[in-house]
């Protein structure tokens, strides 16, 4: 059986040409597609599925660079009882007393949830940066077993630190190893300010033992660079390049917001992936993202305030007016810089055979040279129809097709109880 897009104007993610086609779809792991312009050409069985895409776009679905699955269910949470006045009072007295709480059942409601909400927005991949200090060992497959379910790829990494103890540092260096045996990932770890020498060097040789990368926030917050001249008296970015952090073209660095010009050349010269988060850097009051001398790997995250890539794309090209150098052409190339990454570090599920239909009810034209405008003022979530993810159709007509998404909602609502009575 195959699956065969009819009548589609197809925009090219690369090029931003369109064209008008029709598409066979192939099923499985990165997949291809192909292109026929005549719909009679095609060889055709009775159990192929057909879409007819007249007046629609078709394009490649889109991917997630940072995501905290695990915040999902934070939606509409009791406030914290202390006073939070600073990025780290955040840390303490929200983050850290939520992720304390997760349990197998909480993790399991959080990544199913996620999962949903990146394929109604697009999204058929996520890289994602988990932590659930009491509830380590067997997480990160939960997680995975969650997204598989759904039909969203995935890139997962534990947060491994050392503020909750060298026990916990232990699990989590056993967990990620124990992880990479059989899956892709990352080795994950929180910040610089919570990652003493000798846990920032077990994650390094863990790295090199995998063949993989690190997957950590970066000079966040200003404390982060205060705690770490005074502790290792350097800056954050030059702490990582003496530890070989930056030295894998898997690793991907977070926020990157307070760091001066050396450290720009570091990650500039490095093979590294950089990840904005606007939205979340607004959110936090943390400051403001600025691209100037680290290159071209930048890609962009939502950081667990939502699943929309789209919104947090056009967020980037807003927020970066006057704070950063972008214009139209690099908030869309960030938004696409991820499958470069997945791509050229060989990681699976991001193949030509993920799309997404666009339902885009425009009042203007739509062309090859005017894509970018539409991409930041007019594309938005409710366009997305049909989501396709390793050839197989996860969103039809807007409703998920793998899981029974009311049964999931009743499951997550439950367990988001379950986790403001312990807060």
């Amino acid at each position: 059986m195959s699956l065969i897009l009819k009548n589609t104007t197809f925009i090219d993610w690369r090029t931003l040409v369109l064209k008008q086609t029709n598409i066979v779809v192939d099923k499985g792991v990165d997949g291809g597609i192909s292109f026929h312009d005549e719909f009679d050409d095609i060889v055709r069985t009775e159990s192929d599925k057909i879409i007819d895409c007249k007046g629609k776009f078709v394009t490649k679905s889109f991917a997630i660079g940072h995501h905290h699955a695990y915040s999902a269910l934070s939606r509409g949470m009791p406030a914290p009882t202390q006073p939070v006045t600073n990025f780290i009072d955040k840390l303490r007295y929200i983050w850290w007393k939520m992720d304390k709480v997760l349990d197998k059942e909480m993790v399991e409601a959080c990544a199913l949830s996620t999962a949903i909400a990146c394929a109604k927005n697009g999204s058929t991949f996520a890289i994602d940066h988990h932590a659930s200090p009491n509830f380590i060992n067997g997480s990160l497959e939960i997680i995975a077993n969650a997204f598989n379910k759904v039909g969203v790829g995935h890139l997962l990494c534990y947060e491994i630190t050392d503020r909750d103890g060298q026990p916990k540092v232990k699990s989590g260096l056993e967990e990620t190893r124990d992880y990479l045996r059989n899956n892709q990932g990352l080795v994950g770890l929180h910040a610089s300010f919570t990652v003493g020498d000798e846990t920032l060097r077990n994650a390094v040789s863990l790295m090199q033992e995998t063949n993989s990368g690190i997957h950590m926030h970066v000079a966040e917050d200003r404390f982060d660079q205060k705690y770490c001249a005074e502790t290792y008296n350097m800056t954050v970015v030059e702490r990582l390049s003496r530890f070989g952090v930056l030295d894998s073209p898997k690793t991907i660095l977070a926020h990157c917001l307070h760091i001066n010009e050396e450290e720009r050349n570091l990650i500039g010269n490095s093979p590294a992936y950089v990840v904005q988060n606007s939205e979340s850097n607004l959110n936090n009051a943390v400051g403001y993202f600025n691209s100037t001398g680290l290159g071209d790997n930048i890609m962009i995250g939502t950081d667990g305030m939502h699943s929309d890539i789209l919104r947090s794309s056009q967020s980037a090209y807003f927020v970066g007016q006057g704070q950063d150098q972008i214009d139209f052409l690099s908030a869309y190339y960030r938004a696409r810089k991820v499958h470069n990454y997945l791509s050229n570090n060989k990681f699976v599920g991001d193949g030509e055979n993920n799309l997404v239909v666009l339902d885009y009810d425009s009042p203007t034209e739509i062309n090859d040279d005017n894509f970018l405008g539409h991409f930041i003022f007019g594309l938005s979530s409710r366009h997305i129809q049909h989501v396709i993810s390793d050839g197989q159709i996860i969103v039809n007509d807007r409703k998920i097709t793998n899981v029974n998404e009311e049964e999931v909602l009743l499951y997550t609502k439950d367990q988001a109880n379950r986790l403001w009575d312990k807060l």
